[in-house]
């Protein structure tokens, strides 16, 4: 789950993570008002007006104006707000701008970059630093990566003092510096670990002309699968930042995520479902999603997994691979086959199931009268199905 950045900030100051003050609007008044207020506080015309959607590159998509005094802020919000703002992560479709961030100038003196992510070959929390913040960090990684420092840590120690000073003096921080950004590193590895975050970036953490550190910008990923022990996250989920299909799967306890090809996959347990779109594509095809509908998915389920996958109008084709374990074989023959009765689908179908009572299942669907393909075997259902795809 991804959150805006006046979300992050939000938090940071939770943590005691230093930021601009500022505040979000949702409409062109409230940025004015919030600019004008914010000028009358800090004694400070340089205001800053930014586009909040989830993704990165938003100052080159021109989502980030600065300017000097409210009636500019004013001008740079009603731009902003509403725009189709295009940026290389949002792909050339773009994402439609719904609120701002609007904030205090800051005396800049250096930009670092700082992010936390899971290492998951060592098993730990990897820290990445480096001195060229307001820079892609992909692109430091690819052309200068002696400029990127790491620390890992594990969960149950935090990082700890020594590794974040090793970290501060490799950033070039001196003096009250040191103290200041050692501080920040461990509150932000404190936040990553209790907020159960799968990603954690920093871009710029600014170093002002009076020595203080500040989280110009934040960004935030939440680790879906610690959402039970997080219910004060759901609070900030923006369904509108989300893909709708992948929303509607996940109410419906779904893990789909949408992908570029026409086979529609419905199977269930992870482990099967990417075995089904290696095996697709071992056979020239493309899957369409991941859908895994789990291991007690039932007739009604069925039904709801081939609504979702047909909401993609580039789907030609649909594999069902079934293993019957909790559900078995019959029953979920009879799914499908009531699924197609009742939907129309349209589309070929290749059902391959395994399992308990797959004879019986196996005959539900020959008995149908419907134009169900059933495969004798995975590789039988990927090579029917991509045949059946390309017409």
């Amino acid at each position: 789950m991804k959150i805006h950045e006046y979300q992050a900030k939000e938090l940071f100051r939770r943590y005691g993570i230093p930021v601009p003050q500022g505040d979000v609007a949702f409409d062109v008044q409230r940025a004015e008002q919030i600019a004008t207020e914010l000028i009358k506080e800090t004694n400070n015309e340089t205001v800053v007006v930014k586009a909040q959607i989830h993704a990165g590159g938003r100052g080159k998509g021109g989502g980030v104006k600065v300017v000097q005094g409210a009636a500019a802020a004013n001008q740079a919000a009603a731009a902003i707000m509403g725009m189709n703002l295009i940026t290389h992560q949002t792909g050339p479709e773009g994402k439609q701008v719904g609120r701002l961030l609007v904030e205090q100038g800051m005396d800049i003196a250096r930009e670092l970059y700082v992010g936390l992510v899971v290492d998951r070959e060592k098993r730990q929390i990897c820290l990445m630093t480096s001195t060229e913040g307001g820079m892609e960090i992909e692109e430091v990684a690819a052309n200068t990566p002696e400029k990127i420092l790491k620390a890992w840590f594990d969960p149950k120690t935090g990082l700890l003092p020594f590794k974040a000073r090793e970290l501060a003096f490799g950033l070039g921080l001196t003096g009250k510096q040191v103290g200041k950004g050692v501080k920040i590193m461990q509150a932000l590895t404190e936040l990553f670990i209790r907020e159960d975050a799968s990603l954690l970036e920093i871009n710029p953490l600014v170093v002002t002309k009076q020595d203080d550190i500040i989280a110009l910008d934040g960004k935030i990923n939440f680790d879906d699968n610690a959402s039970y022990r997080q219910k004060s996250h759901e609070e900030m989920r923006d369904a509108t930042e989300e893909n709708p299909v992948e929303a509607e799967a996940a109410a419906l306890g779904f893990s789909y995520v949408g992908m570029d090809g026409d086979i529609g996959c419905c199977v269930n347990g992870a482990g099967l479902a990417m075995a089904t779109m290696d095996i697709i594509k071992h056979e020239g095809g493309e899957p369409a999603n991941f859908l895994d509908v789990g291991g007690g998915a039932d007739a009604e389920t069925v039904k709801k997994a081939f609504k979702i996958i047909l909401t993609d109008d580039r789907v030609k084709a649909i594999f069902v691979n079934i293993f019957g374990g909790i559900l078995r074989c019959d029953v979920l023959a009879e799914g499908v086959v009531g699924a197609v009765q009742e939907m129309g689908i349209s589309v070929p179908l290749v059902v391959r199931l395994e399992g308990t009572n797959v004879d019986i299942g196996r005959k539900i669907l020959a008995d149908s009268g419907l134009k169900i393909n059933a495969a004798a075997d995975m590789a039988d259902g990927a090579k029917l199905v991509v045949g059946l795809a390309r017409g």
